[in-house]
């Protein structure tokens, strides 16, 4: 397969692998506007020419919209091959030009979060490690900091402290999420409303800037559900979901 990189003067016709084609619907809008934002911080976003998942979306760590310390490296928001696209060695193709570019730009390595299994909308721990990756930093709720270094005794990235035990001061239901994930914009609202129709305390904490996502009380800032305090889950809900979700509390 060939590869083509998403950038400002090709974004509007390109589709971006993780959501329909589109861009009027607002899931695309959402996620388009926030990548035009983010190149000119460096990010990449390097898909296959056909249509499917089948990407890497990464950036310089300093500018990466996640609580961790990592600067010098760089940070892999999305390694994401699925359907049809899955076990023709995509995944590495992908995660060989990362590190080609990475390394041309002086970075120290790689860094990426997951988990002890494979969780939603994380990488999987199993190729991670078939990769040379490591576990650098875990948080109390199983999300993993792994990383690739490039130099011999680099530092390790780790969390920072307000990702390390997550966990909010809030009764109810509270969610933070950003419009890194396109899904976010439509389904978030249709949660909310479930909420209020069934009379459950819901409060969507929308994450805008980098400094906030950076700050929060959550190693995954793309979608993290908390209740009472506690940390729930990265799975992203819609009403079917959030109502099994209510059956079971």
């Amino acid at each position: 397969m060939e590869y083509i990189r998403v950038t400002k003067e090709n974004l509007e016709k390109e589709h971006i692998c993780c959501a329909i084609s589109n861009n009027k619907d607002v899931q695309v809008a959402s996620k388009k506007a926030w990548l035009s934002e983010r190149f000119d911080e460096g990010l990449v976003f390097l898909k296959g020419t056909e249509r499917g998942k089948c990407f890497i979306e990464y950036i310089p760590a300093e500018n990466a919209w996640v609580p961790i310390d990592a600067d010098g490296y760089m940070y892999i928001d999305c390694l994401w091959v699925s359907g049809s696209f899955k076990g023709h060695g995509y995944s590495n193709d992908l995660l060989a030009e990362c590190i080609k570019d990475s390394r041309e730009k002086g970075r120290k390595g790689l860094c990426i979060l997951s988990s002890a299994k494979k969780k939603p909308f994380l990488a999987d721990p199993k190729y991670l490690k078939y990769k040379g990756f490591e576990i650098c930093d875990e948080s109390r709720n199983g999300i993993q900091l792994w990383y690739l270094p490039f130099e011999v005794n680099a530092a390790k990235p780790s969390f920072k402290a307000c990702a390390k035990d997550p966990h909010t001061e809030e009764k109810g239901f509270v969610l933070y999420y950003t419009s890194q994930c396109p899904f976010n914009a439509k389904y978030v609202p249709i949660v909310e409303q479930t909420a209020k129709e069934q009379g459950v305390a819901f409060k969507a904490i929308h994450l805008t800037d980098k400094i906030s996502a950076q700050n929060a009380p959550t190693p995954v800032t793309t979608y993290a559900l908390f209740c009472d305090g506690e940390y729930l889950t990265n799975e992203q809900m819609n009403d079917t979901k959030f109502l099994k979700l209510l059956a079971r509390s």
